[in-house]
Parts: structure tokens; sequence; C-alpha cells
């Protein structure tokens, strides 16, 4: 059974940049892909970007295209979100998340495997 959890949330200024870390435990195959979801107070989580284990193949919102990037290290099971130029806009908790044979890496409703979340808050 697979286990996610999160690090490297916290509080920054716009502008800013975070980096958050997923650690994996337990087998995840090239089957797999893993992702970055948001979910912002008042509003529904939202995919931010998605890595296929099989191939390292990504995907991002348009929203954070050019300030994020994903990625992934398979010896130590752990995935990576570097964020840059950080806005408000950003704030919220961000959950790793994993699934198999998923179509579309943005699509929250794909993944079944979800970390406890991390709070990032980004003041302007």
């Amino acid at each position: 059974q697979v286990q996610l959890v999160e690090s490297g949330g916290g509080s920054v200024q716009a502008g800013g940049s975070l980096r958050l870390s997923c650690a994996a435990s337990g087998s995840t195959d090239s089957t797999y892909s893993m992702g970055w979801v948001r979910q912002a107070p008042g509003k529904e989580r939202e995919g931010v970007a998605g890595i296929s284990v099989r191939d390292s193949s990504t995907t991002y919102v348009d929203s954070v295209k050019g300030r994020f990037t994903i990625s992934q290290d398979k010896a130590k099971k752990m995935i990576y979100l570097q964020m840059n130029s950080l806005k408000p806009e950003d704030t919220g908790v961000y959950y790793c998340a994993a699934g198999r044979y998923i179509a579309s890496m943005l699509d929250s409703y794909e993944y079944d495997i979800w970390g406890q979340g991390t709070q990032v808050t980004v003041s302007s």
C-alpha cells in the first residue's frame, strides 16, 4: 500500500519561493503518475502539476507554467514541487497524490492515494 507524506510548506511573501517534498512508501511502479493538487479556501481541489513515474513526462495547469517545476527522484521515492514567483492566489493546502493508469494528471479525481497536505500561504 502506497503512503504519501508531504513537507516543505510555509508562509512566504509574494515573489518568493518554496519547495515541497513528497515521500512515498510502498511500490510506485511505472503504472503510476504522481501529482500535486491544491485546495484554496472555499474552492475545489485543483490539479497543479503531474509527473509520470514511467518517463518523467510532466504537465502543469496554465496558471503555474513557467513558475512551478515538478520532479522526481525514483531512487529516493521522492516527488518535489519547486514553486517560484509565488503569488497570493497560490495560497492553499497542497496535497501530494498518486494513482495508476491515470489519463489526465491534472484531474484530481483520478488520484486515489493522498498525503495529509501541507499549507502554503503567500502574502502580498
